[in-house]
């Protein structure tokens, strides 16, 4: 008979086959600094030299990249491709990806992710593929994808996730499978008697060096399994012997994890960032400190709140479960063209003024207004927030009041009129004279680093987190180059961005570098609409935007809240919660704050332009359901993700039902959109996305009420304003 022994054992390149195996290999600094895919003539960097290193959103390539790189040129070199990812195994439309590689893909710590590939090739042969994450140590993490349905598409799939904060790297890779081949043909001949001699001298060849690569990576357990295969494949064995011989189930399994692969083709790695899991999965709570504590004095004027006597609403947000406290800007405010109640043009003495007409003879944005405290307050405010487990959000507004010291010592950073003036900013016929805006383009040099001096400053306060406010009135280049520059510096520190704006720029922001991003919740009402804006935010943006559900904010008065009722505040809450990993609310929201200004989804008494000091513990008041809802998130980790999301069938169209699902946590919401009348619906359930079979009956338990169902694909829901939802968690399967 044939018999190959065992002999030159010839290593396998850097390419294990054990799902999430490390290799060391040299470090980004081992590689030559890539073209920074950022800079352009629109960036800083084109107009004036940087103080700072320049943004460079895409992480250098690992030595073992570089080959790849090489790839893409020389095409009248033999066996180079002309075409990129068409390599000797052919990879294509590697999804996700941002602006074609160039910018990062975001991901958290632990957040599982899909990756999906067309990988095919020339005959019959079969093919395997992989995705590769190298972390910022050059560590190869490789986990394989599986090929789905239709087959005839080519289509490749894989979840992975990256363990550790910062920039890494991901490509695919495609390569031959000789073991697939392999299989499929010995299968084949040996049910038809035919070859058996060649197919046993194949096998014994292929499983050699399998065994060579399961003692070099240490899988004792492997080298067993395939010695004894080895040595049961004999051609002097009945075919249908062979046969039970090479499917063995572990047999299998240590041959696709060990048998060569060779023709590797990789694809051009792309940027991956890996931030803390607070950028994905937070709860906001935001409040003014100059309404915490306001109250009429003796002489019949206002005294403002402090950041001292704010803390009793800190000890309430994080009783209510909040993580994040943001507070709107805390700095001097301007008196010229101060506004007053309800954003009149003629303010009394008491009126305080909007805290976004930053700046007076009090100082800017490097300054705390007087009246809430001092540096040594702020910072026992920062304090006393950590130490109940919350981080502070602060503002960052970038614009002037005419009485900001920018306007004197720095006016070429503004725009002059004709008419010698400095344009104020307005959106005809609306004006708003109590606030310069700031023209990036006249001096960018000062601008951007001046920007970045009070990012420094706050941070050194302890300051985690940013709401930057209408961050698309400025050049996306600006932001690109100033967030990279604090990743660089504080890669913990988080940017919220204030953009209800067109998709292409809210997009353009996340990209650049904004880890989270205000979104069009507070207007998706309606089922269909609720049901496409889940589906776009949770598959198709989810690689570079998170969504944050905000239910209010001081300037949103949503028209679906006007009329007070507390169910339509339930509802809205619940969603918000449940809907996106991030969510927030305005305070007033938990005791049911609604009185508009006639005709206009915006808040009469308006806390932007007075003091606001508020009883919470007046009715109504949905406290206990937001505290509830906090609850029910941090015990639930499908709740604090986004990606995983399905949308089941209700014939009501005011039934809304989704599902997420985090490993073995699934949890089913089913929610009524009517405040005013109960609803009943059946519910069809996708039971596949759940990790259920069809027939498969299930018990749930409801974590808002406590009360404990029995489920099927088929189900019935009746829900009433006192109680407009279900939020079920999957205990077991019964049958």
């Amino acid at each position: 008979m044939w018999r190959i022994n065992r002999r030159d054992r010839r290593q396998h390149d850097n390419d294990p086959k054990d799902k999430n195996v490390q290799v060391n290999l040299p470090g980004p600094q081992d590689s030559p600094e890539p073209v920074d895919p950022v800079a352009s003539a629109e960036s800083p960097e084109s107009v004036f030299p940087p103080k700072t290193p320049s943004p460079r959103h895409a992480a250098a390539p690992t030595s073992d990249d570089e080959a790849l790189l090489a790839t893409t040129s020389a095409i009248d070199v033999p066996g180079r491709p002309p075409l990129r990812g068409f390599g000797r195994i052919p990879v294509h439309n590697v999804r996700p990806e941002v602006e074609g590689g160039q910018l990062p893909i975001y991901s958290v710590v632990d957040e599982e992710f899909e990756v999906t590939a067309n990988v095919f090739r020339e005959g019959h042969d079969a093919v395997g593929a992989s995705v590769v994450l190298t972390d910022p140590d050059g560590n190869r993490h490789i986990t394989d994808m599986h090929q789905v349905e239709p087959w005839g598409l080519d289509i490749w799939k894989a979840r992975v996730s990256a363990g550790a904060e910062g920039d890494w790297t991901m490509h695919v890779e495609g390569w031959s499978d000789t073991w697939g081949t392999w299989h499929h043909n010995a299968d084949a001949k040996l049910a038809a008697g035919i070859d058996v001699e060649l197919v046993c001298a194949e096998g014994h060849a292929l499983i050699d060096q399998a065994i060579t690569h399961a003692e070099q990576t240490g899988d004792a357990a492997a080298v067993a399994v395939l010695s004894e295969a080895d040595s049961s494949l004999t051609p002097d064995r009945a075919p249908d012997s062979l046969r039970q011989v090479i499917n063995t189930f572990v047999f299998c399994e240590a041959m696709r994890a060990h048998a060569p692969r060779p023709l590797t083709s990789p694809t051009i790695p792309t940027p991956l960032r890996v931030e803390r899991r607070r950028a994905l999965y937070s709860s906001w709570y935001e409040f003014f400190p100059r309404s915490q504590g306001a109250h009429m004095g003796e002489d019949g004027h206002w005294v403002s709140g402090t950041f001292d006597s704010s803390w009793e609403r800190l000890d309430a947000a994080a009783a209510m479960g909040f993580d994040v406290v943001y507070l709107p800007p805390i700095h001097p405010i301007g008196t010229a063209f101060r506004k007053g109640k309800d954003n009149t043009l003629t303010p009394g003495p008491d009126d305080p003024g909007s805290p976004w007409a930053i700046g007076s003879s009090a100082g800017g944005h490097d300054a705390i207004h007087p009246d809430l405290g001092t540096f040594e307050d702020f910072d026992r405010f920062v304090a006393r927030a950590h130490d109940l487990g919350m981080e502070v959000a602060l503002d960052f507004a970038l614009q002037a009041s005419p009485d900001h010291p920018w306007v004197q010592e720095h006016p070429e950073w503004f725009t002059t009129r004709v008419d010698g003036t400095i344009a104020y900013a307005e959106n005809p016929p609306k004006k708003y004279q109590d606030i310069y805006p700031i023209n990036f383009d006249n001096d960018p040099d000062g601008i951007y680093h001046e920007c970045l001096r009070l990012l420094e400053l706050w941070i050194s306060h302890g300051v985690t987190i940013f709401r930057v406010d209408n961050p698309h009135t400025k050049p996306v280049s600006f932001w690109a180059w100033l967030l990279e520059q604090v990743h660089r510096r504080h890669p913990e520190v988080i940017f919220l961005a204030e953009a209800f704006t067109r998709p292409e720029m809210m997009a353009a922001l996340a990209k650049v570098g904004f880890q989270q991003g205000y979104s069009y919740f507070t207007w998706r009402t309606a089922k269909w609409e609720l049901e496409e804006y889940l589906d776009e935010v949770s598959h198709q943006t989810a690689h570079f935007y998170r969504p944050n559900f905000f239910t209010n904010t001081p300037d949103i008065n949503p028209i679906y809240l006007n009329d007070g009722n507390p169910a339509g505040f339930a509802i809205r809450a619940i969603l918000a919660a449940t809907m996106s990993p991030s969510w927030g609310m305005y305070s007033g929201f938990e005791i049911c704050e609604h009185e508009p200004l006639p005709g206009r989804e915006e808040y009469a008494h308006s806390e932007k332009y007075e003091y606001r000091p508020r009883d919470f513990d007046c009715q109504p008041n949905i406290t206990l359901l937001v505290t509830r809802l906090n609850e029910i998130r941090r015990a639930h980790p499908a709740l604090q993700q986004l990606r995983d999301t399905t949308i089941h069938h209700a014939p009501h169209d005011k039934v809304f039902v989704f599902s997420k699902k985090a490993g073995d946590d699934v949890v089913i919401v089913v929610v009524s959109l009517d405040p005013v009348w109960g609803v009943e619906s059946q519910v069809m359930l996708d039971m596949a996305a759940l990790g259920l079979n069809n027939d498969d009956t299930f018990a749930v338990h409801d974590e808002l009420t406590g009360a404990d169902f029995t489920w099927q694909q088929q189900a019935f829901v009746r829900l009433y304003p006192a109680q407009p939802a279900h939020i079920l968690h999957i205990r077991k399967i019964t049958s």
